[in-house]
Order: C-alpha cells, then sequence, then structure tokens
C-alpha cells in the first residue's frame, strides 16, 4: 500500500546531472512518484530547441512552462505554450511535442507513473 506522506513538501525544479536523459535534447528529473505522491506524479522536464517526442501518453498531464516555448498536439489543434502557460493534455491525446527554443517544464500526471 503506498502511504502518501503529511504535510506539505517542498520539490526543486532544477534539472541537475542525475536527470533521466530520454535523448541527447530530451532530461527528466523525477520530483514526486507513486511511492510518495498517491494518486500523482511530478517531474522537470528540460528540452533542447528542436527536441521532439511522440504523443499519447497513457494519463492526462499538465505541463507549466517554467522558460521557453514549445508546440505541443496534432494539427491544427496543436498548440504554442510560452514561458508561464500551462497546458493540459488529455489522456491518449494525439501528436507530437515539439521545443521551438530551450524549454523547461513541470508536469504533474495523474495517475502517478
Amino acid at each position: 500500500m503506498t502511504v502518501t506522506p503529511a504535510g506539505v513538501r517542498k520539490f526543486s525544479s532544477v534539472v541537475g546531472d542525475d536527470a533521466v536523459r530520454f535523448s541527447d535534447l530530451i532530461r527528466i528529473a523525477p520530483g514526486l512518484d507513486a511511492a510518495a505522491g498517491g494518486s500523482m506524479s511530478a517531474y522537470t522536464a528540460s528540452f533542447s530547441a528542436g527536441a521532439r517526442a511522440d504523443l499519447p501518453v497513457p494519463y492526462s498531464e499538465v505541463w507549466v512552462v517554467l522558460g521557453g516555448a514549445l508546440r505541443v498536439g496534432a494539427g491544427t489543434e496543436a498548440v504554442t505554450a510560452r514561458t508561464g502557460d500551462f497546458v493540459h493534455v488529455p489522456e491518449q491525446s494525439p501528436g507530437v511535442v515539439e521545443a521551438i527554443e530551450d524549454t523547461t517544464l513541470v508536469c504533474v500526471s495523474v495517475p502517478a507513473h
């Protein structure tokens, strides 16, 4: 059984040397995983300009762009998100995510993964 600790916790959005590399252009730094977050997880992602990743994902996510700009989705349904924007990516949304410039974002997903 997963036990979520009581109380407020703080996590860093820094993507350090210990980040998981999905390619030379995409790095992920876990912040809150299923064991600690219960029904949700959160991580910071760093995309170098030009980085691309395929959607869909098997869970719903909200991305908050901390810096940079990226395009998310498919065709005419795609959106551009810039510093300060947040994007809801529903479960099984088609398309791609592409960094227009170097971009850092925080992602919260439900259910946790």
